[in-house]
């Protein structure tokens, strides 16, 4: 099984069983994939082709031969997934400036951009006026901002590392 070595990009394939481990792995920065429509076989393709971990919770799948890099995920919770992804490959959790760096919903690397009038009917307009910088996604074209909703995911987060250090066995 892979560990997370300081420059090496650990890449994701969550199983459709995972779809909110796959959001947060993506808020973290890490390049998580989630198909929906795809069969066993075409899922385990993806992932040796892709260099990627399999994260699944199906227990059929991780019987088959040659199933490559895995990770078999036992619990239902979200918090308690990206717990058992986090101590099952040892990833480092210190990179402040990887968090938002992907789409939540479509995984892609995310820009940041400033403020300008080309985003202006982009944004509601207490947004535009309040804020002055701004990540966008070019697949979905979202523009987001550093509002209520990201420093409520940003205290999720903290309290998630927090609740990982006060209890390493969890």
């Amino acid at each position: 099984m892979k560990k997370e070595k300081p420059n090496e990009e650990i890449k994701f394939l969550a199983d459709r069983m995972l779809g909110r481990l796959a959001k947060w792995l993506r808020i973290l920065g890490y390049d998580t994939i989630y198909p929906l429509d795809i069969r066993d076989l075409a899922l385990l393709l993806r992932a040796r082709q892709e260099n990627r971990i399999l994260l699944t919770r199906d227990t059929h799948l991780i019987l088959r031969k040659n199933i490559g890099d895995f990770l078999f995920i036992k619990s239902d919770l979200w918090k308690e997934q990206l717990q058992e992804v986090i101590k099952g490959l040892q990833l480092n959790l210190s990179f402040p400036n990887r968090l938002f760096s992907r789409c939540s919903v479509c995984n892609t690397p995310t820009l940041n951009i400033g403020k300008d009038n080309q985003i202006k009917n982009s944004v509601p307009p207490y947004v535009f006026l309040t804020q002055n910088e701004f990540v966008y996604c070019p697949t979905c074209k979202k523009y987001y901002w550093k509002g209520t909703h990201w420093q409520r995911i940003k205290e999720k987060i903290q309290e998630f590392l927090l609740d990982n250090k006060e209890n390493p066995s969890a």
